[in-house]
Order: C-alpha cells, then structure tokens, then sequence
C-alpha cells in the first residue's frame, strides 16, 4: 500500500462522517451488539459486488465505509468554508486527474475500517497533527481552525446522509472522531 499524505484528511472526514448523528435529537432503539465491532455492525467482512470494480468483491463494511468517504469528498468539494484546504485535490480534479482523489478515499477508507474493528485492512499514513500541517503534507492548504473542524463535521454529517447511516452507529465513532480535533486544528 502506497503512504500518502492526504489519507489522514480523509480519515478525518469518514470519521466527522459518522460522528455528525451524535448531535442528532433521535434516539436510538438498535444498539450495537457487546462483542460486536462497528466495521461488523456496518456490514463486517460478508463480501458483495464492488459496484466500481467490476467482478471484484469488497467486504460489505468497507463498501459503506468507501461510500460515506467518497460522498463526503464531494460535499466538501462544493463547501467555500473548508474546500481551500484541498486546492491541490481540488486542482488535480478539475484537470480530470482521479489519482489524487482515488488515493485518498482508499486511504481514508482504511483508516476507518480500521477504527471501526476490522482486521484485514491496517492505516499506515501520517498522524493526524502531520496530515493536517502544510508544513508536513504539502497537499494541505493552510492549517485549520476550530470552525473549519465544525464545517468539515457538518459536511461528514451531509456525506454520512446521503448514504442513509443509521443514527446508533454513526454514534459509536462520535467519541473517536472529537478526540482528532486537538490533532487536527492546528490555529
């Protein structure tokens, strides 16, 4: 596996993801099994069609995991509050060049799924302070501040919706995700 500098800024966001229905005011009537991991919860290792991939198979937890995270990407995209952190992404995409935004989904969705509990798949980029300093990881456009923290959860929240997550589950990584703020706002 390729290290690259932008896996922890997706990491990030696949985590804000399903931390975002933390805050919401429903509560949840399905909690998570004790000795269940969240990867399982979110579908485990029980393989299925990869809908990018023809004729390959993905563990249905790293499906939903990958489709938060590529949805995510996109609405930060679109979001003029955090999107000019990602100038070199953004850049890169708008040229028509994937690999940038391909690597970093790929990246980002290990590192979920292996913040989740899954076993097969081990996150080996940068910390998250050095993902987030431009100082570091030239990919990163400036450092970021407590409110772009709160927009990127937002988004993650908007992302996590998108693929229709369930409230109990996104939950169970808020604590995870709100331990990375003092790693990744650096002003």
């Amino acid at each position: 596996m390729k290290k690259l500098t932008i896996l922890p800024v997706i990491a990030i966001i696949a985590i804000a993801t399903l931390m975002f229905p933390a805050c919401s005011k429903k509560a949840s009537s399905n909690p998570t099994p004790v000795g269940t991991t969240l990867y399982d919860s979110l579908g485990g290792t029980t393989l299925v069609a990869d809908p990018t991939h023809a004729g390959a198979m993905i563990e249905k937890g790293r499906l939903g995991i990958r489709n938060v995270i590529d949805s995510t990407i996109f609405v930060i995209a679109a979001d003029s509050r955090i999107n000019g952190h990602f100038t070199v992404l953004l850049s890169e995409v708008t040229k028509g060049d994937l690999s940038g935004f391909t690597d970093l989904s790929e990246n980002l969705t290990t590192f979920v799924a292996g913040a989740t509990g899954a076993k097969n798949f081990i996150y080996i980029g940068l910390n998250m302070h050095d993902a987030h300093d431009p100082s570091v990881n030239n990919r990163m456009n400036g450092k970021a501040t407590s409110a772009d923290f709160d927009a990127f959860v937002s988004d993650l929240a908007t992302g996590a919706g998108k693929n229709k997550l369930p409230a109990n589950l996104l939950n169970s990584v808020a604590k995870i995700v709100e331990s990375l703020r003092s790693q990744v706002v650096q002003m």
